[in-house]
């Protein structure tokens, strides 16, 4: 053999290229990446939302992608939006975690009656479809402009979702499993912490995930409406003082704040949890 024929094999081997087959192979592997198809996903929005914004030539009624991308940076550094969504989240964790706290304690209550589980189902037949906004008047006359109204309102958007999907959840669970949990004594909430939420954490999962999606936009929309909590506006007042001066670039600065949370609670707590347990488990894929 030739050394130019050497050559040759030695670099194809058995007649592929191998740093082609290597290249074509990274490549499949970055498009089955999940953050890579998100990635070009948003890139693909922001320019489509850039190309309409210039086509249209209208800042006040749309500004493009880079000039909200510019009011955003100016009012994390220096006009209190950083601040307002802080106080935002911190008001959405405070009935949030209150709503799941609750929503466990009746769930539990309700695995261990038949009359339990009826009233249980009938509360959120009732107040599911009851949008959590539609409560705010109520709320302020009851706990005054503040904290509390947005408490309130915020439990009611996360309760009966998270309730009734951790219901279905529980009711979903093996009968084969329940046996087991009985036959090693488990009764009260060790049966459930050992056996109910385990078998249904897919479903607890989904209703955190419906919960907090219901009380990112009912915190928001009450902001909207009265937007001060404890002296101090979050991400909705911003919004609406925003759009009032016709700073349409701050508005929708405040906007994509609210999407920016939204996703970053998405991909870094709810993925990661469903990564590290259902996904792994094998219960989800």
């Amino acid at each position: 053999m030739s050394d130019r024929a050497e050559q040759w094999s030695g670099a194809f081997g058995d007649g592929r290229p191998k740093v082609l087959v290597s290249g074509t192979s990274r490549w499949r592997a970055l498009l089955r990446s999940s953050a890579f198809r998100r990635v070009v996903i948003l890139a693909g929005f922001a320019a489509i939302w850039q190309a309409v914004a210039v086509y249209q030539s209208n800042p006040i009624m749309l500004p493009s992608f880079l000039d909200t991308v510019a009011a955003l940076w100016t009012g994390v550094a220096s006009e209190g939006l950083g601040s307002a969504a802080a106080v935002s989240v911190l008001v959405l964790l405070k009935g949030y975690v209150t709503a799941i706290v609750l929503g466990l304690l009746l769930v539990s209550l309700a695995v261990t009656s038949a009359f339990l589980r009826e009233t249980l189902s009938t509360l959120t037949a009732m107040f599911n479809p009851l949008p959590a906004i539609a409560l705010l008047p109520l709320a302020m006359l009851w706990f005054g402009l503040g904290e509390k109204s947005l408490i309130f309102v915020l439990i009611h958007s996360v309760l009966w979702p998270f309730a009734l999907a951790t219901l279905i959840g529980f009711q979903g669970v093996p009968e084969t499993l329940r046996l087991v949990g009985r036959n090693y004594g488990l009764r009260g909430p060790r049966y459930v912490a050992l056996i109910l939420v385990p078998a249904a954490l897919p479903a607890i999962i989904s209703g955190l995930k419906i919960g907090w999606a219901f009380a990112w936009r009912t915190l928001i929309a009450a902001e909207l409406v009265f937007g001060v909590s404890s002296g101090q506006g979050g991400l909705g007042w911003f919004i609406y003082r925003s759009r009032n001066d016709l700073l349409t670039d701050k508005a929708f600065a405040g906007l994509v704040m609210v999407i920016a949370i939204g996703l970053a609670v998405e991909l870094l707590i709810f993925k990661s949890v469903e990564t590290a347990t259902v996904r792994r488990w094998g219960m989800q894929r």
